[in-house]
């Protein structure tokens, strides 16, 4: 039998215990949910540059970014009108911040289309990590976040691994010439444009949920793309077209109702790494695409230097994302 003999100071620390355990635990769940939502966006944003490509050999640019978002916009209305009608309300009385991060947001989702149909996924993909890199600096020079030499460490890394790979694909994709520095320029401009997006969408989630930015910045990007949207073009279009156009659609309210889920839980430099994972993802995919014989999409270039500095890329970002939980708990 345990004997007491101090049952003041006994309670006084069994309750501290508790007390700090809790939230201990409640940090780390915030955590792990802020890891769990960026690796969802990482995968649906991953998958989304392949669909986009094979859409781009029949529909425009500009016809594909109008569709995408209005077909978003409205079932993410119907969803609201059901269970939150009072958050509609954001449509008519948008803060000034949503309004400049949804303009800046437009001209990613087209300079970013526009770059994938003139290059390939896996640059596209490559090159739009300029995004995260710029929001994780927004991160630690706006918001004050702390960095510390995991995160040092877990950026060289990284970044060492994309230089590899950045290389080798430059190096097979420079007999394209002006177009192809073309099509690099645009999502380099789409990488930057989506930054500011994400350094605004960091203060507006503090005020507003996840569900009433998206809502407005799907209406506002599908209106602003709508005068040059083709609709007529949709007409004659096979099933399968079809099908990837209703994929964009659930894409982009998965991605972006993840990654304002994992602003809101995390930190914004930890978000930022976890999603430079897209190009690893997407050389995944197109690798095994490549293997299968596959006819709707052209097979990409690799070789042992792409495959390391992928690799490197992913351990660098698994690095900073494991010794960061472990530091926090």
């Amino acid at each position: 039998m345990l004997i007491i003999k101090n049952p003041d100071l006994s309670s006084f620390t069994i309750k501290k215990i508790t007390f700090f355990g809790f939230i201990f635990s409640m940090k780390d769940f915030k955590i792990n949910k802020g890891i769990f939502y960026s690796c969802v966006a990482a995968l649906m944003w991953a998958v989304l540059a392949i669909a986009l490509k094979v859409s781009s050999n029949t529909i425009d640019s500009a016809t594909i970014v109008c569709f995408r978002f209005l077909l978003a916009f409205l079932i993410l209305l119907i969803y609201m009108l059901i269970r939150y009608p009072a958050e509609i309300k954001i449509l008519f009385k948008p803060p000034w911040m949503l309004v400049a991060g949804s303009t800046a947001l437009a001209w990613n989702f087209f300079g970013y289309m526009q770059g994938v149909h003139i290059t390939t996924p896996i640059n596209a993909q490559i090159y739009i990590q300029m995004g995260p890199v710029l929001f994780a600096l927004g991160g630690i020079f706006i918001y004050k976040e702390k960095i510390t030499w995991i995160h040092i460490v877990g950026f060289a890394i990284v970044i060492t691994g994309y230089i590899l790979f950045y290389l080798e694909q430059m190096g097979a994709a420079s007999l394209n010439g002006p177009l192809y520095l073309k099509g690099v320029m645009l999502i380099l401009s789409a990488g930057a444009t989506w930054a500011v997006y994400a350094i605004f969408q960091k203060f507006l989630v503090k005020s507003y949920t996840p569900n009433q930015l998206n809502l407005f910045i799907f209406g506002f990007c599908s209106l602003l793309f709508l005068p040059f949207a083709k609709f007529t073009s949709l007409q004659n279009l096979p099933v399968n077209d079809w099908l990837l156009l209703l994929h964009h659609g659930l894409n982009t309210i998965l991605a972006y109702g993840s990654i304002a889920l994992a602003i809101k839980y995390m930190e914004a430099n930890k978000v930022s790494l976890i999603i430079t994972l897209n190009p690893v993802i997407t050389v995944l995919i197109m690798y095994f695409l490549g293997e299968m014989g596959v006819h709707w999409i052209a097979p990409e270039h690799f070789s042992l230097q792409s495959i390391a500095g992928a690799t490197l890329a992913l351990s660098g970002a698994a690095f900073v994302v494991f010794f960061t939980r472990r530091a926090n708990k």
